[in-house]
């Protein structure tokens, strides 16, 4: 059966008070890990990638009723894991802002709790790779992570982060760059 098919017999059984718990425990297991890395990958730590989902899903049981289907399931989904981790972001660094710092304070934070992982192995190239994702912007973070990791389209993208294909080829240009040029300086 397609996805989109099976999306929409989940949606209908959501819509069913009889069903719908069981529909959304089963749009939980079908999406949850997929939303988890693509969180992840946005804010870090394991702790904070579980807070993150669990808001997720309490938005979604929330709305759900309300989508309209103008986009799939899955992209609807995405968009909110991407504003709710972004949002996640923010509220780290509105929390630290008690005192005065940069930017660079903050991407040394994300650097931090990528280095506390017990794995951490600052010369392997995907440690690398990982630590020159998380000194990027948010917002081109998001991009890169779904482009090269998710493997996302930039059409499906575009419709995830409501922003021009040409908009996120180009930060996704920029990103490439960026994390090739921290590689090969550290």
């Amino acid at each position: 059966m397609a996805p989109e098919t099976d999306d929409k017999e989940l949606l209908a059984l959501f819509r069913q008070e009889a069903t719908k718990e069981a529909a959304f425990t089963r749009i939980i297991r079908k999406y949850q890990e997929k939303l988890y890395w693509h969180i992840r990958r946005l804010v870090v730590d394991h702790e904070d990638a579980n807070d993150v989902l669990q808001n997720l899903f309490i938005k979604v049981w929330k709305s759900l009723d309300n989508f309209r289907e103008d986009s799939q399931l899955y992209t609807w989904l995405y968009r909110i894991a991407t504003n709710e981790s972004l949002s996640f972001i923010e509220q780290q660094k509105k929390r630290s802002t008690s005192s005065l710092h940069s930017d660079a304070d903050d991407e040394q934070g994300l650097e931090h709790k990528l280095k506390a992982d017990r794995d951490f192995d600052g010369n392997k190239l995907e440690w690398k790779l990982q630590m020159a994702i998380q000194r990027l912007p948010e917002k081109q973070r998001a991009v890169f992570n779904m482009r090269y990791f998710d493997e996302m389209p930039y059409e499906e993208m575009s419709r995830v982060l409501e922003t021009s294909e040409g908009s996120l080829k180009a930060s996704y240009h920029h990103a490439v760059k960026k994390i090739e040029e921290f590689i090969l300086n550290h």
